[in-house]
């Protein structure tokens, strides 16, 4: 079978199990089983595909039906243009999560000097990598998940940066002070989970369920931050598009000061930060 035949054959089976953004995904998949750089399909659309492939290619369009997230399929995710792997150990890096890294730069760009900085909740490792891989800085990156961590080495290795890698219980097992704290918890209620889309379920619900009202993680953030961040260092955190409120109020009630949040591509509350003076 020709590409184009089999990429049409894609198409219409995604289609007709109503799987969002059809022909994108059915365009990544057949490049991810081809090997053929992205966006490049099309310079091989009269080529003939070995049975090999299509079999594999059927495959992963019955896992993406069934709610797999493609990035799980192809292991890749692009995030800060930055090219990570995932699987189902860990979060899907978003765009929405580069705010989050671009507030953190802002302030490693001000102070202008060596700064050291702790990724709690890591996952991936992208924002500590993202961060690690343009700023001047002693990076560590902490998750419960061991299967996470390795993940991060992986990754760490892949975009060229060194980071030091702990796994901990929160702040269980890490020591010394940090210009910056910066965190991407979980934050989704435990209910509201029952309700999300399926492909958004197949993510391991460790990295997803912040507690009965989403805020069990930044309640543990906001105090023990306190104990290892320097003089003028901040907390820097994402929230859910309807937390800003609860988070904002957290960050003062333990202290923090110049509070601030910080908007999303989609114009929703993405982001809060708070300084911590000694």
């Amino acid at each position: 079978m020709k590409v184009q035949n089999l990429l049409k054959k894609g198409i219409n089976e995604l289609n007709h199990k109503k799987v969002e953004d059809a022909i994108l995904k059915a365009r990544m998949l057949l490049e991810h089983v081809l090997q053929i750089p992205k966006s490049c399909l099309s310079l091989h659309l009269e080529e003939e595909v070995a049975m090999e492939n299509e079999q594999k290619f059927g495959q992963l369009i019955q896992r993406l039906t069934q709610g797999e997230p493609i990035q799980y399929i192809t292991n890749q995710q692009c995030f800060y243009g930055l090219d990570f792997y995932v699987d189902s150990n860990v979060l899907i890096p978003q765009p929405d999560t580069e705010i989050l890294v671009e507030e953190v730069m802002d302030y490693v760009r001000k102070i202008n000097r060596k700064t050291k900085i702790l990724d709690m909740c890591t996952g991936s490792g992208a924002i500590a990598i993202a961060i690690a891989k343009q700023a001047n800085c002693e990076m560590t990156a902490v998750d419960i998940s061991e299967k996470a961590l390795k993940i991060v080495r992986k990754n760490a290795i892949q975009n060229e940066v060194k980071i030091e890698i702990l796994q901990s219980d929160m702040f269980e097992k890490v020591t010394g002070n940090f210009d910056v704290i910066v965190s991407n918890p979980p934050y989704i209620e435990t209910e509201t989970i029952k309700s999300l889309p399926q492909e958004v379920k197949n993510e391991p619900i460790i990295a997803l369920d912040g507690g009965e009202d989403g805020l069990d993680f930044y309640r543990i953030l906001v105090d023990k931050a306190r104990s290892y961040l320097q003089n003028e260092g901040i907390l820097a955190v994402e929230i859910g598009f309807n937390q800003k409120r609860e988070v904002m109020k957290l960050f003062e009630k333990f202290g923090f000061c110049e509070v601030y949040c910080k908007k999303d591509f989609a114009n929703h509350d993405r982001v809060i930060v708070g300084k911590w003076r000694k």
